[in-house]
């Protein structure tokens, strides 16, 4: 089956059940492309569980749901050792970290120590324990979700955590038309069904051709054009790392394959600019209170700079 069958049919599959979000969807599979993460953000029902659940069916892997609280212990998210009395021997219990799709419900509920255990793996694509080390599931995707930094018992993220997520998304609510459809299938859509329509074998050849896709020099500079220039910009306490660097680029390679492009375009770029920096920006208070947001302030810089020839 070629890659461009392949992402056809899981887009298709993934938007039986899944009203509007094409976006979304397809972004998940730059992230799955790509071996990075995603941070969702947005207001509560808007489908996020369901999302997950359905593009984990219809890649043909595993789901596994971690809901985070206060008392969540690391143990909880990579496994245990526990002593079989039935055997008589010590047996390894893995957490629900051991899945091809992952979504960490309310990140920020959990302690830091929970957090950086999740973080850790989600960097290495492996975990550690009682000394031995286990190699995670490939693909490897993990989504997950925070609530408001405001709200009441969250331990907020730091700048380092959430440079960790390669690419973030404001879901928002539906539009109107969505939503009457949501309403009119809802009994349908509570329950999916999605059927695998790859396998992750697949996916881990897909991943090889990705890297194979061609970045010329012109678009490499502008990628660091973009970066360099938030990264100068007065209205920001803190710019974008070398992380946001890599993962333009690689993010930009997936993007031009699911196009069905050898090569990356400036577009390529420019459409995944935000949910790659947005995430990774800071704005100075004092902007804040001109309701300048990370969103706005990247459609600046991308207005300013030249678009190369490639």
């Amino acid at each position: 089956m070629s890659g461009a069958s392949i992402i056809s049919r899981i887009v298709s599959e993934v938007s039986k059940y899944i009203v509007g979000l094409r976006d979304v969807i397809r972004l998940m599979l730059v992230a799955m492309l790509t071996e990075g993460h995603i941070l969702l953000e947005g207001p509560p029902g808007t489908g996020k569980t369901t999302l997950a659940k359905t593009f984990a069916a219809a890649i043909g892997g595993t789901f596994k749901r971690i809901q985070m609280t206060p008392d969540l212990l690391p143990a909880d998210i990579i496994g245990t050792v526990y002593f079989d009395m039935a055997s008589g021997s010590w047996s390894l219990k893995k957490g629900p970290i051991f899945a091809n799709v992952v979504l960490v419900d309310e990140l920020n509920r959990a302690t830091p120590k929970a957090q950086a255990a999740l973080i850790e793996a989600m960097q290495e694509m492996q975990v550690s324990v009682e000394g031995t080390t286990l190699r995670l599931p490939r693909p490897f995707l993990v989504i997950a979700t925070q609530l408001s930094s405001s709200g009441e018992g969250t331990y907020p993220l730091t700048e380092v955590q959430i440079d960790r997520f390669a690419y973030s998304v404001d879901l928002g609510y539906p539009r109107r038309s969505e939503e009457l459809e949501i309403i009119a299938r809802i009994d349908e859509l509570e329950r999916p069904r999605a059927k695998s329509v790859t396998s992750p074998r697949e996916l881990e050849v897909l991943i090889g051709r990705v890297k194979k896709i061609m970045v010329s020099d012109p678009i490499k500079k502008y990628i660091l054009d973009i970066v360099e220039s938030l990264r100068k910009s007065k209205e920001l306490a803190s710019g974008p790392g070398p992380r946001a660097s890599i993962w333009l680029y690689k993010g930009s390679r997936a993007l031009a394959f699911l196009e069905g492009r050898r090569y990356v375009i400036p577009d390529d770029v420019k459409r995944l600019a935000i949910p790659v920096l947005a995430h990774r920006l800071k704005i100075k208070p004092e902007y804040l209170a001109d309701n300048l947001t990370p969103r706005e302030l990247i459609l600046k810089v991308l207005e300013q700079l030249e678009v190369p020839l490639y």
